[in-house]
């Protein structure tokens, strides 16, 4: 083929990431994905007395794994904007492409999340364009200000989900255990990319910002687990 007629790469502008960013996002909230790992209840050896791989719980143990569930379908929502506004704000094209892929693995999440409020027939919180759009303008102030504060701002918001994740294993019904699976999957993730973050160079973030960090989390947990 002469060289004539071969096209040139087209760069995309300003508007066109912003279309783009509004697609994800609507997608997000709005449509189920499809996840790039198997869903973590469908390794669970089923018992052979069981005909089927869902745990019969009470109405009291349902309303409360769907709680859970439900803020930590939130807490993804909120992940995958955060990681979405850091990289389009990262500096480093090789750091980029890190917070996009941590974004796949918090994409898994936020599917097995939907997938386990479907099965226990309840619904993610109302508020999750709220959450996302929230999330995604931090995370492209946390790029702004620098590659270091934008690793540091993950690793803090990444330790700060593994705590609530341990938290959610000791409230959840011990005979939950297709809940307890996506949970557990989570929570290895989320240590692995707060201590990619820290490998990286997370510089350690003002006291001030910490304590600004815990009580929007906070809010945002007792808020989604309940609308």
């Amino acid at each position: 083929m002469h060289q004539d007629h071969i096209k040139p790469l087209r760069s995309f502008s300003v508007a066109d990431r912003i279309v783009g960013e509004l697609d994800r996002a609507l997608n997000n909230i709005f449509c189920p994905q499809i996840s790039s790992r198997p869903y973590p209840p469908s390794q669970i050896k089923q018992q052979p007395n069981k005909k089927s791989g869902h745990e019969v719980l009470s109405g009291e143990q349902k309303e409360l794994a769907a709680g859970l569930m439900r803020v930590n379908h939130a807490g993804e929502m909120a992940a995958q904007a955060l990681y979405q506004g850091q990289s389009l704000t990262a500096r480093d094209p090789k750091l980029a492409d890190k917070l996009k892929q941590a974004s796949i693995e918090e994409s898994d999440h936020l599917n097995w999340c939907r997938q386990r409020l479907d099965e226990l027939g309840a619904t993610p919180s109302l508020l999750d364009p709220f959450w996302y759009a929230g999330s995604f303008a931090i995370g492209m102030a946390a790029g702004i200000a620098g590659d270091r504060w934008n690793l540091g701002f993950l690793a803090q918001t990444e330790h700060q989900v593994v705590r609530h994740l341990d938290s959610h294993l000791g409230r959840l019904p011990e005979n939950d255990s297709r809940s307890r699976a996506i949970v557990e999957q989570m929570k290895v993730d989320e240590q692995g990319h707060a201590d990619l973050a820290e490998d990286l160079g997370a510089a350690r973030l003002p006291d001030v910002i910490l304590s600004c960090m815990k009580l929007t989390s906070k809010i945002m947990t007792s808020v989604a687990e309940k609308i």
